[in-house]
C-alpha cells in the first residue's frame, strides 16, 4: 500500500505527464499551422489524428457554442482556445434540470 508521500509523488508524476502531453500537442498544432501556406491557415483543426485545436482569438459566440449550449446534444466540445476538449456546461445544467423536473 504506499505511503501518503508516495501517492502524492505518483499523482504529481501523472499530472506532469498530462501537462507534457498537452504542451506537446499545442506545439504540434502550431507547427502544423506554420507548415501550412499562409493563405490556407485557419488556426483550427485536428492534431495527432483526433485531438481538436483552436488557436483563433476566442469569441463570445464560440464560447456560447462550446461551453454554454443547453440545446446542443453534445456534452463534450473542442476547447474555445487551445488543444483538447471542454465540457458543455449548458448541456449539463439542462440535463440536471430535466432530471429534477421529472421527479
Amino acid at each position: 500500500m504506499g505511503s501518503h508521500h508516495e501517492r502524492d509523488t505518483e499523482r504529481h508524476g501523472f499530472r506532469d505527464l498530462i501537462r507534457l502531453v498537452a504542451i506537446g500537442l499545442f506545439v504540434a498544432a502550431v507547427v502544423k499551422e506554420l507548415r501550412t501556406p499562409p493563405a490556407e491557415r485557419d488556426w483550427n483543426g485536428v492534431v495527432a489524428g483526433f485531438v481538436p485545436y483552436d488557436l483563433r482569438v476566442p469569441t463570445i459566440a464560440r464560447f456560447r457554442e462550446r461551453v454554454w449550449a443547453p440545446q446542443s446534444e453534445k456534452l463534450i466540445n473542442p476547447r474555445v482556445f487551445g488543444v483538447g476538449w471542454t465540457v458543455n456546461v449548458g448541456r449539463v445544467v439542462a440535463l440536471v434540470q430535466q432530471k429534477v423536473a421529472a421527479r
